[in-house]
């Protein structure tokens, strides 16, 4: 699916556009002229139409002018990993997004479980706690867990999917 943007002037007296591509944009905002003659400068930048992990992009990531090349890279060579890492680092724990800001740069883990309990209950089984005996395991509380997780965990959405996060 292609994506759609939308260049929405901050001079009242110009008509924004929509474009798909960085050269589109660039071509369209060089020619773009205000009621009175005036070449127009400064535009928010829109997302309109396209998957939801790239409006999730665009949005963690606050899409600008200055972004606009790294955003259309970004889109075109990170896979949905990489897109959900930079949403998450950005858009949930606060890291900042600049020029050079590559999914590498952000140590996330990343777990595809829906809720704290759900994550309490992998980690119980994959042994995190130790080897607990059958007969103990109905008295484990994994509430009690759940909400101790809580502390160093995130719950978000991307792109529809429910995940727990945790900045490292």
């Amino acid at each position: 699916m292609t994506i759609r943007l939308h260049a929405q002037p901050y001079d009242l007296a110009a008509t924004g556009f929509y474009f798909e591509t960085l050269d589109e944009y660039q071509s369209k905002a060089a020619k773009l002229r205000n009621d009175y003659g005036e070449r127009v400068e400064e535009f928010e930048i829109q997302f309109i139409d396209g998957d939801r992990i790239e409006c999730d992009l665009a949005q963690a990531i606050g899409i600008n002018q200055a972004d606009l090349g790294q955003y259309f890279d970004a889109v075109d060579s990170w896979d949905v990993h990489d897109k959900t890492v930079v949403i998450l680092a950005v858009g949930e724990c606060g890291y900042r997004f600049e020029a050079s800001t590559q999914p590498s740069d952000f140590d996330m883990d990343i777990y595809h479980v829906e809720t704290m309990r759900e994550l309490a209950e992998q980690f119980v089984d994959e042994g995190l706690f130790g080897d607990i005996p059958e007969r103990l395991q109905f008295y484990i509380d994994y509430d009690a867990i759940a909400r101790d997780l809580a502390v160093d965990y995130s719950e978000a959405e991307v792109a529809g999917t429910r995940l727990i996060c945790r900045a490292a």
